[in-house]
């Protein structure tokens, strides 16, 4: 069985050049199968709004949304790390609700953090959340919250001067207190900088092998989720076409009437003469 991750271990990961890995899980049964994995980090994002609930972005996910998945995924992995996003408008409009919001979704679903999108101009609320006493992931990049903002879903830091602006904010939220960063669809090269330019671990997605640790949604490395495809996912099992298989398989049987057999079957004899 493996070790649970402690926000200690992230930085000594790094200061060991420890690569490690990061996926997304949205329920109960998807967290205890990561949490049997060597996997070492659950995100529950919001990004369940697509996977789970079929929006077309993450901007009407709740809190309560995150809360009820969150700790559904804490129920189901004891052994892994588990991050929890706070949602489109649960930090944007002040730092007291911000805290507010952090708090409530860290004490609700027993997360070991949350997560939230932003650099320079989130720091103040980062370092009012973290005082309050929840940690905080960084998220910067390609910022899914604020997608529309960016231009859409687009590769950022292609620039010098957009590439310059990642790096401060990764030292923004390294100073802020952040443990950890999440660094979302940028060149491999930008994403090499910015590991190289922080003390703490760049959790890439999208951002190349040089970052300190892999983050990939489950759906779609598991070529679950056909909707939306992005360069970077690699599908290491096609589980949708496997389930496909086992629910027409047994539409077939349930037709057909081989299903179920004897063997999936009660055979207790049961007298009903007298009915």
């Amino acid at each position: 069985m493996k070790k649970k991750m402690s926000i200690l271990d992230f930085k000594k990961y790094k200061e060991e050049k420890r690569k490690f890995a990061y996926v997304t899980a949205y329920d109960y049964t998807m967290a205890s199968i990561v949490d049997d994995s060597d996997v070492e980090i659950i995100l529950v994002g919001d990004s369940l709004g697509m996977t789970m609930l079929g929006y077309d972005s993450t901007v009407p996910v709740t809190v309560e949304d995150m809360i009820h998945h969150g700790s559904a995924v804490v129920r189901g992995a004891k052994n892994t790390f588990i991050t929890v996003d706070m949602p489109f408008g649960s930090y944007e409009v002040s730092k007291e609700e911000a805290v507010k919001n952090a708090v409530k979704i860290f004490k609700e679903t027993g997360c070991d953090c949350v997560k939230l999108e932003g650099g320079t101009e989130y720091v103040d609320t980062i370092k009012t959340i973290i005082k309050a006493g929840v940690p905080v992931m960084g998220h910067i990049g390609l910022t899914p919250q604020s997608s529309t903002m960016l231009g859409g879903f687009k590769v950022q830091g292609t620039t010098p001067e957009s590439a310059k602006k990642l790096i401060e904010d990764a030292k923004a939220l390294e100073e802020a207190g952040c443990f950890s960063i999440v660094l979302e669809c940028v060149p491999s090269v930008v994403g090499k900088k910015i590991a190289e330019s922080v003390k703490v671990p760049i959790l890439g997605i999208g951002a190349g092998k040089d970052v300190d640790c892999q983050v990939i949604v489950l759906q779609d490395m598991l070529g679950m989720y056909p909707d939306f495809k992005p360069k970077f996912v690699k599908i290491f099992a096609n589980v949708r076409d496997e389930m496909l298989k086992g629910l027409n398989a047994y539409h077939e049987e349930s037709v057909n009437g081989t299903f179920p057999s004897e063997e999936y079957s009660f055979n207790k004899k049961v007298d009903l003469s007298d009915l």
